[in-house]
C-alpha cells in the first residue's frame, strides 16, 4: 500500500469489510457485494467503486476486479456509519431484572437489537440510550450489548452497565457457562423425544441472507451444537424446548432445518411454506389464519441464566411465552385434538 492511499483510508470510515472464502471463484466486486450487504443495489455499488470508496486488499478496485479467495473486500465511506451514531430514542423496555451491575430485558418481536444497514434507529440500543447513561461498548462499539437474539425472535437479552460486568460475561458466553433455553413450535412431528444437533454453522453460499449447515470450518463456518427436547405434539408441528451451548447467528433456525423441521412461519428459511398438505378440510386455511396470529418465526428466548460477575451467584430468569405465541400454540392444540376426533370417529 503506498503511502497515498494510507493516507486516502485514513480519512474514511469502514462501513462493511468481508473475506472471501477459499473456495470462492472470481467474481466481479459489484455483484460480491450484492450478494452481502442488504438492499444494496448495484448502482450504488458502481458508484462507490467510481469514487475510490471499495478496497480490495488495501488497494481501491473498479467495479469489474474479480474478487478471488481469501480477499479482503472493504467499503470505505467519508461519513461514520449511521449505526455507529447512537440516538437516544424513548423506547419503553420490559425490564425484568435491574441492579448496579447489569439489567435483563424481555424483547419484544420486531424490535431490532442494534442499528445496521436499513435499521438505524428504533432499537434497543436506541433505547439503552435513552435510559442509561455511559453503558460500556462491545467490540463492535455497540452500548451494553453482551449477546444479540433477531428482530423477530422474542425474549430474554442481558445488558451490561459496566466495562467490568461486559467482561466477565462475555466470557461466560465463550465458555458456554451461560443457560439460554428457548421454545420454538417447528414444522412436521420430530421424531425423537429429544436429540442434539451438531454442525458447523457459516454463511450460505447462494442466499447470503441466509446461513447454512457445513460439515467443517473450511468456508469460514463455526462450530455450533444444540440440545432440542420436544415439549408436545400437533401432529403436523411440533413444540420443542431448544437449549444452545453456542451461540451462531441463526443457531436454532438453521439446526432445526438442518434435521427437516423448520420453524414455524420463517420466511427466510423456508418455514412460511405450507408443509404438509392434508384430507382434512380448510387446513390451509387454517394454517394461513394461524400465521396470521404469529407473523414471525416462532422463536421465544425463554430462559436466561448467568453467574452475576460481582455477586457471584447463579442467576435464572424465565418469561412467560409471549401472546401471539401462546395463541398460535392454542390454535394447533385445538386444531389438533379436532383431527384426532375426526380419525376416531
Amino acid at each position: 500500500m503506498t503511502e497515498n492511499q494510507a493516507f486516502a483510508e485514513e480519512e474514511l470510515y469502514e462501513h462493511f469489510k468481508f473475506i472471501a472464502g477459499s473456495g470462492q471463484s472470481p467474481l466481479r466486486v459489484d455483484k460480491f457485494l450484492m450478494n452481502l450487504v442488504e438492499n444494496a443495489t448495484r448502482n450504488k455499488i458502481q458508484k462507490a467503486a467510481e469514487n475510490g470508496n471499495i478496497f480490495v486488499n488495501d488497494v481501491p478496485v473498479k467495479s469489474n476486479y474479480k474478487v478471488k479467495a481469501n480477499d479482503v473486500v472493504r467499503v470505505l465511506m467519508e461519513q461514520p456509519p449511521f449505526e455507529n451514531i447512537i440516538i437516544p430514542e424513548d423506547i419503553p423496555l420490559d425490564i425484568v431484572y435491574e441492579d448496579e451491575d447489569l439489567l435483563v430485558v424481555n424483547k419484544p418481536a420486531g424490535l431490532v437489537v442494534h442499528p445496521g444497514h436499513g435499521n438505524y434507529t428504533g432499537t434497543l440500543v436506541n433505547a439503552l440510550a435513552f435510559h442509561f447513561e455511559n453503558l460500556p461498548l462491545n467490540s463492535s462499539e455497540r452500548p451494553g450489548l453482551v449477546h444479540r437474539i433477531d428482530k423477530d425472535t422474542s425474549g430474554l437479552l442481558v445488558v451490561a452497565k459496566t466495562e467490568w460486568t461486559m467482561s466477565e460475561l462475555q466470557k461466560q458466553f465463550a465458555e458456554k457457562t451461560t443457560e439460554r433455553e428457548y421454545v420454538a413450535l417447528v414444522w412436521g412431528n420430530v421424531e425423537q423425544e429429544e436429540g442434539t444437533i451438531e454442525s458447523y454453522i457459516g454463511r450460505h453460499k447462494v442466499d447470503r441472507m441466509q446461513m447454512a449447515c457445513f460439515e467443517d470450518d473450511s468456508n469460514g463456518a463455526k462450530f455450533a451444537r444444540t440440545h432440542y427436547k420436544v415439549l408436545e405434539r400437533f401432529g403436523y408441528v411440533t413444540l420443542v424446548s431448544c437449549r444452545l451451548e453456542t451461540g451462531r447467528t441463526h443457531q436454532i433456525r438453521v439446526h432445526m432445518k438442518f434435521i427437516g423441521h423448520t420453524l414455524f412461519n420463517d420466511e427466510r428459511y423456508g418455514g412460511e411454506k405450507i408443509l404438509k398438505v392434508t384430507t382434512v378440510t380448510k387446513y390451509k386455511q387454517f394454517v394461513e389464519n394461524a400465521m396470521q396470529i404469529l407473523p414471525r418465526q416462532a422463536l421465544h428466548a425463554k430462559t436466561l441464566g448467568f453467574m452475576h460477575p460481582v455477586k457471584k451467584e447463579f442467576l435464572r430468569f424465565e418469561t412467560e411465552l409471549p401472546q401471539d405465541l401462546l395463541m398460535c400454540i392454542e390454535k394447533w392444540r385445538s386444531y389438533a385434538n379436532h383431527v384426532k376426533h375426526i380419525e376416531d370417529e
